[in-house]
């Protein structure tokens, strides 16, 4: 229960920070588009264990769009395919976790701007471990006694394949599909860009 609280206030805070924000329609718009795309990517892969292609989804747009509206995807397409897939208290930390995802990407690109397609396909890989660590956080803040270090890492190790599936799914996703995803949203995402700009600035000149 308390486990689920944080993950409750963690989301809160996140959520927060986006109500806040300088966020236009059209981008509402398009995070709306590629949370459920990435819900679906998830729905579709529901019969194969443990792939499938939201996190690789959630990451790309963090790094095209950014920290704050690739947590908003993560989060709102966890959220969205629990409704397929079954809601609960894990959603709150699926939503945690494909949150941090899409905004840790948002971070990449800052820190690595030209970070190329193995970059990515490591990071891609490396999630599919991290999404595993954390929800087996909450699995094991719920469920296991003693909470210890030693049964904490005993549930990730018995977690190992499922990750590794997820992982290896994630990077295979990013090395046949990455660049051109990426190409395809950053170009959208341009456009949207432009055009707020263009109508702001006729707005500016009637006023």
């Amino acid at each position: 229960m308390a486990s689920t609280a944080i993950a409750i206030f963690l989301l809160g805070i996140m959520w927060l920070s986006f109500e806040f924000g300088m966020t236009s329609s059209k981008e509402l718009a398009i995070i709306a588009v590629m949370s459920a795309v990435a819900a679906m990517g998830r729905v579709v892969f529901a019969a194969l264990p443990n792939i499938q292609a939201t996190t690789f989804v959630v990451i790309v747009s963090g790094f095209v769009m950014g920290s704050r509206n690739g947590f908003m995807v993560g989060a709102a397409s966890a959220l969205v395919s629990n409704f397929f897939m079954g809601q609960g208290p894990w959603t709150f930390w699926q939503m945690l976790s494909w949150g941090l995802a899409g905004a840790s990407a948002g971070v990449l690109k800052k820190v690595f701007p030209n970070i190329g397609k193995a970059g990515m396909t490591v990071f891609c890989l490396l999630w599919g471990y991290f999404f595993g660590w954390i929800m087996n956080f909450w699995y094991w803040s719920a469920f296991i006694k003693p909470l210890s270090l030693k049964s904490f890492i005993t549930v990730c190790l018995a977690s190992f394949w499922f990750d590794s599936l997820h992982a290896a799914g994630n990077a295979i996703l990013y090395l046949l599909f990455g660049i051109t995803f990426t190409k395809v949203l950053k170009r959208f995402y341009r456009r949207l860009k432009v055009s707020e700009g263009r109508s702001g600035l006729k707005k500016s000149t009637t006023c």
